[in-house]
C-alpha cells in the first residue's frame, strides 16, 4: 500500500491554519520524507497556502524526479550551502512571515537565516508534523507490521545458532545480518545485548562477554523494513536461573501485560504507565524501573508519544507504542520484555507475536 501523501499535507495545512501560522519551513529530514516521499539527506520543505516546495541540491535531482514527480523543486547551486540558498530562495517569495521548526534547526543556522532575510519577520514552531506522525495511517500501519515481521524471523533465526562461546557483539552481528538477508534495510538502531548483569544495562552496547558466562541475555533489537521500524526486547534464558531471577522476570512480565490490557483510546498516557509501574512497586523493585513505559516509533525509533509520568494526554487509535517495563540491579541482573502495540478503535492490538510466557522461555 502506497503512502497517500495528499492527505498527509491537507492535515499539515489544516494544522497550520489551527495554529494560525501563515506557512511552515520543515528542515527535519523525517518529516519532509513523511510529507513527501523524498529520501535524501539533504532536503527542506516549504509549506505555503497549499503548495509544497522542496528546496534540496543537484545530488538529488534525478531522486526527486523519481520520489516526487509532481512537486516544486528548487535546485540549489553547488558552491551554495543549503541555507545560504534557502535565504536567497525566502527572499524571492517576497514573503512577511517565514515559520520555522525550532526543534531541528541549529542556532548557527537560524543566526545565518534571519540575518540574510532581514525584510521577513521569522517565529518558531514546535511539532507541527510530528503531532501529525503520532497517529499512523494504512500505509504506515502494514509498514510496521513488515518491520516486525523481518525483526521477529531473524531473531527466530539467530536463536536456533546460538552457541556458548558467542558473545555479545556476535550476536548483534548476527541480527544485523539475519534482517539484511531477510529483506530488510538494517537494523532499526544499535541493537542491545546484555549477558547477565550486563543486561542491567538498560542501553549497554554489546561488548566480548559470551553466552556461557550466564544463564541469560538480554536482547532489544528491530528491524528497518525500507522506512519504517519496529523495536522489541526478549529475554533468552540459556541454563539455570535463580528463583530471584524468575520472580523479577514474572513481575516485568505481569506489569506488560496489564499495561497492554489498559491501552485503548480515550486512556491517559501516564495512566498506562502508572498500572506497569504500580505492580513493580508493590513487588518491591520500584526503584529499579528506571525509563518510562514506552514510546512511539515510526520513520523514527523514538517519536513524540511516551508513556509515561506526566504525560496527561490520552492515548488515541492509531497510535503505535512501545510497552516495555523492565527491573535492573547492578551488578546483577536486568529484565526488560517489549512489545509493539497498535491502539485501536475499541481497544489494543499487538504487533509482536514471539514467546514471552516464562515456560516458554526456557531452553
Amino acid at each position: 500500500m502506497s503512502p497517500d501523501f495528499s492527505k498527509r499535507r491537507e492535515r499539515l495545512f489544516r494544522e497550520l491554519k489551527e495554529r494560525k501560522l501563515p506557512n511552515l519551513l520543515v528542515t527535519c529530514p523525517h518529516n519532509v520524507t513523511y510529507l513527501t516521499g523524498f529520501t535524501g539527506e539533504d532536503g527542506y520543505l516549504f509549506a505555503n497556502q497549499g503548495d509544497i516546495f522542496i528546496l534540496s541540491d543537484a545530488r538529488y535531482e534525478e531522486q526527486l524526479q523519481e520520489e516526487c514527480p509532481e512537486d516544486n523543486v528548487f535546485i540549489r547551486g553547488a558552491t551554495i550551502s543549503m541555507i545560504d540558498a534557502t535565504a536567497k530562495w525566502l527572499s524571492a517569495q517576497r514573503l512577511s512571515q517565514v515559520c520555522f521548526e525550532a526543534q531541528s534547526i541549529t542556532l548557527a543556522q537560524w543566526e545565518k537565516l534571519t540575518g540574510q532575510v532581514e525584510t521577513v519577520q521569522f517565529g518558531s514552531s514546535s511539532g507541527v508534523i510530528e503531532g501529525l506522525r503520532e497517529r499512523k495511517d494504512a500505509s504506515e500501519i502494514q509498514a510496521i507490521e513488515r518491520a516486525v515481521s523481518i525483526a521477529e524471523r531473524a531473531f527466530v533465526s539467530v536463536s536456533a545458532m546460538l552457541t556458548g562461546d558467542m558473545s555479545e557483539k556476535s550476536i548483534a552481528d548476527q541480527l544485523e545480518h539475519s534482517i539484511r538477508k531477510l529483506g530488510g534495510t538494517s537494523s532499526a538502531f544499535k541493537s542491545i545485548v546484555g549477558v547477565g548483569a550486563r543486561a542491567a544495562l538498560p542501553h549497554g552496547r554489546p561488548s566480548s562477554k559470551r553466552i556461557d558466562e550466564a544463564p541469560f541475555v538480554l536482547v532489544d533489537w528491530g528491524a528497518k523494513e525500507k522506512l519504517y521500524l519496529s523495536d522489541i526486547t526478549r529475554i533468552i534464558v540459556t541454563g539455570k536461573t535463580t528463583s530471584k531471577f524468575q520472580r523479577i522476570y514474572q513481575t516485568v512480565l505481569s506489569a506488560q501485560e496489564a499495561a497492554i490490557r489498559a491501552i485503548r483510546p480515550g486512556i491517559l498516557m501516564s495512566e498506562v504507565d502508572a498500572i506497569a509501574r504500580g505492580i513493580i512497586e508493590k513487588a518491591g523493585f520500584g526503584k529499579r524501573f528506571t525509563h518510562s513505559l514506552g514510546h512511539s516509533f515510526g520513520l523514527q525509533i523514538h517519536e513524540s508519544v511516551r508513556l509515561a509520568k506526566g504525560q496527561e494526554r490520552p492515548l488515541e487509535a492509531d497510535m503505535i507504542v512501545t510497552v516495555e517495563p523492565g527491573i535492573y540491579i547492578p551488578g546483577i541482573a536486568g529484565v526488560r520484555i517489549e512489545d509493539d502495540v497498535l491502539v485501536t478503535k475499541s481497544g489494543n492490538r499487538v504487533l509482536t507475536s514471539l514467546p514471552k510466557q516464562w515456560d516458554e522461555i526456557q531452553p
